[in-house]
């Protein structure tokens, strides 16, 4: 056992000098197009032609695992059809990172690769010098319409000093100005047969005084067996985190902000002024709210320590009259799987954020995104960066059914419209459809490689808000998030959502303990006794979050990474 450990780390050794010696002797920046083929370095002005010879085949290496087939029907399609590109798909191996490091300090990879975007990603394919500069590739509208037709707002905060764009994004909202809100699933979630049972009405749920209400006549109900309803239930999963948990619901309602995309904090600008999830004063008085519920048992007793099984099958068995939190968390299937009223899971509906005195809007819980998800990194070694560009400008194509085109073939091949372009779909080939719905990875693999991610997205059409349905409740869930969407709480990301934490920093250091915290107080928080217990425990909260995570200095160095930003990429 001892040696093997010494074995591990003596390889982790390895690893890392090379990684420092292979950075500190690579060039400052990557070649252009040009450059890669023996060039000037500067992009090919006088033919305006992508130069790397004239083959049909590339290697798309993933930057994460997956089961790979080549011989897949969609791959086949992209060959012998549209574009024309036979396209050898190589799967990431164990941790990205470490996978990365490992193909760039031994030779790179072939032809393209594609990564979840990522700082860390990137700086890394720069330093290496073996990736193109592709800026050039987005000025020939003759040659590759779809490349030129990426919104120029993304592409321009992808410029790095001296001009250079280092990889070609993909997914990415085709329209920034009006993103697709994505399955957006925090809600307040009530069963409409126990309202009517109360004499209540939806309407009547508009405000946090007539939630407390209508709490308080449900706890009057019994379920099927004869036991008294639990009046609300949320999952309080230990898996969770600051911006994804079900308390992010109500925190919503009392105006606070709980979303980010991608940032170490949630964070809200307020008249003039950035507010941390953790100083909003609404944090305090949603926590506040959810204690006095727990204590007038209005708030299942159970919440503190229920695991995320026992939680769906209270919600299935019909134990709980209104869940706050995420609908994925209730439980989708216990809706999905009806045909009709013959469950209380039938009786689910979202209903708006009530209205809390003093709160002039809505948190946002989840925060828009429409900037590119992925890049597409080119080697400057590559022989083939024609058939990568041609098969990026198909995969590229503004059509807002793009996505379903590049995952599963066009129109009247595997699947087909039911009603009229751009309505509902379904499935018009069982031998595709079959293994595409087995559940089975390798069977999947066959027919799709389902890589939605090289295309692009927009609000006009989504194909999993549109896909054909068995039974009446498989379209809830999508109506739900579409409902959800328009409740005012989802926005579109600004620079600030996005602040990371760099290697070294002090984000970085204390971010897990950060979490802790969270974790820790929310429980002690909802079992206090009474007003004056939760006062103590909000204090020492607040006392901890200096002791044990430097809290003033974390938003200090969160301030001066946010500044950086904005001189690096400009405000959004």
């Amino acid at each position: 056992m001892k040696a093997g450990k010494r074995s591990a780390s003596f390889v982790a050794g390895i690893l890392a000098l090379l990684l420092l010696i292979v950075t500190a002797c690579s060039s400052p920046g990557a070649k252009t197009g040009n450059e890669a083929q023996g060039g000037t370095g500067k992009p090919n002005e006088s033919s305006g032609e992508a130069s790397s010879g004239d083959s049909n085949t590339f290697n798309l290496w993933l930057g994460w695992t997956a089961t790979i087939n080549n011989d897949s029907l969609i791959q086949k399609y992209w060959k012998e059809e549209e574009p024309g590109i036979q396209v050898e798909l190589e799967a990431m191996q164990g941790d990205a990172m470490t996978a990365l490091n490992l193909r760039l300090n031994t030779g790179g990879f072939k032809d393209a690769a594609i990564f979840s975007r990522s700082e860390t990603v990137k700086n890394a394919m720069i330093r290496s010098g073996q990736v193109m500069a592709l800026e050039q590739y987005f000025e020939m509208p003759d040659k590759y319409p779809n490349l030129a037709a990426i919104p120029k707002e993304y592409l321009e905060r992808m410029r790095d000093t001296d001009g250079h764009i280092w990889s070609i994004p993909t997914w990415f909202d085709q329209n920034p100005d009006e993103p697709w809100p994505g399955w957006v699933s925090t809600a307040w979630l009530v069963r409409t047969d126990v309202v009517e049972k109360t004499g209540m009405k939806l309407e009547d749920l508009a405000s946090l005084e007539g939630i407390e209400s209508f709490l308080k006549k449900a706890a009057e109900q019994k379920d099927e067996s004869g036991k008294a309803l639990n009046p609300m239930g949320f999952l309080m999963d230990q898996n969770d985190s600051a911006g994804w948990n079900d308390e992010n619901a109500v925190l919503s309602a009392f105006g606070v902000t709980t979303g980010s995309a991608g940032g170490v904090i949630p964070v809200e600008e307020k008249n003039g002024e950035f507010v941390f999830l953790y100083d909003d004063p609404g944090y305090k008085a949603a926590y506040q709210w959810i204690s006095r519920m727990y204590r007038e048992k209005l708030i299942d007793p159970e919440v503190v320590t229920d695991k995320k099984e026992r939680y769906k099958e209270k919600n299935k068995s019909g134990r709980t009259a209104m869940n706050v939190g995420s609908f994925w968390n209730v439980d989708q299937t216990i809706w999905e799987t009806l045909d009709g009223p013959t469950e209380s899971g039938w009786y689910y509906e979202p209903i708006a954020f009530p209205k809390v005195n003093g709160v002039e809007s809505v948190g946002y819980n989840q925060i828009v995104n429409p900037y590119p998800g992925y890049d597409v990194y080119i080697s400057e070694s590559t022989k083939n960066l024609e058939a990568i560009l041609k098969f990026l400008d198909y995969t590229l194509q503004p059509k807002a059914e793009m996505q379903q085109i590049v995952n599963e073939g066009p129109a009247g091949l595997y699947w087909d419209w039911i009603d009229q372009p751009l309505g509902s779909w379904k499935y018009i080939d069982e031998a595709y459809s079959g293994p595409r719905n087995s559940g089975d990875a390798a069977q999947k693999a066959t027919v799709t490689p389902e890589l939605y991610m090289l295309a692009s997205f927009n609000y006009e059409w989504y194909p999993w808000w549109n896909n054909e349905v068995s039974v009446a409740g498989a379209a809830k869930t999508q109506k739900f998030s579409k409902v959800i969407g328009q409740m005012g709480g989802v926005r579109t990301a600004h620079l600030y959502d996005t602040i990371t934490a760099k290697p070294g920093s002090l984000w970085e250091k204390y971010g897990p303990e950060l979490e802790n915290l969270r974790k820790e107080y929310r429980a002690k928080l909802i079992m206090s006794k009474d007003d004056a217990q939760f006062e103590e425990i909000w204090q020492a909260f607040r006392d901890a979050l200096e002791k044990r995570v430097r809290w003033s200095e974390l938003k200090q160095e969160w301030h001066e990474s946010y500044q950086a930003l904005v001189q690096e990429n400009g405000e959004y």
